[in-house]
């Protein structure tokens, strides 16, 4: 059975920091792209990061550059998002996905991951 499970959300205070893991079973993270998304109250789902462990190569959003690292831990079969430097406006639910087809272009769109899991909260007070 294919499961993503989060963790490592939490609340936190603005310029406070966290890592969130994204943990894999049924499946290897080096056959696919993994993404972090989020989603606050009253707003669409929008990609954060995309890590893809065939080839290092990793995608950010331009609202979380320089201030969010994702990395993956092939042994752990685990995909981290280390969050620093936090805003009130990254509140939200962060949930992994995996992918194996979209083209780079669309590594933030969520319609192309297969697979999902039930998503962490993430809280910063101002």
């Amino acid at each position: 059975e294919v499961q993503l499970v989060e963790s490592g959300g939490g609340l936190v205070q603005a310029g406070g920091f966290l890592r969130l893991s994204c943990a894999a079973s049924g499946f290897s993270v080096d056959d696919y792209a993994i993404g972090w998304f989020r989603q606050a109250p009253g707003k669409e789902r929008e990609g954060v990061s995309r890590i893809s462990s065939s080839d290092g190569s990793t995608y950010y959003a331009d609202s979380v550059k320089g201030r969010f690292t994702i990395s993956s831990d092939n042994a752990k079969n685990t995909v981290y998002l280390q969050m620093n430097s936090l805003k009130p406006e990254d509140t939200a639910v962060y949930y992994c996905a995996a992918d194996r087809t979209s083209p780079t272009t669309k590594w933030a769109d969520a319609n192309w991951y297969d697979y999902w899991g039930q998503g962490t909260q993430v809280t910063v007070s101002s």
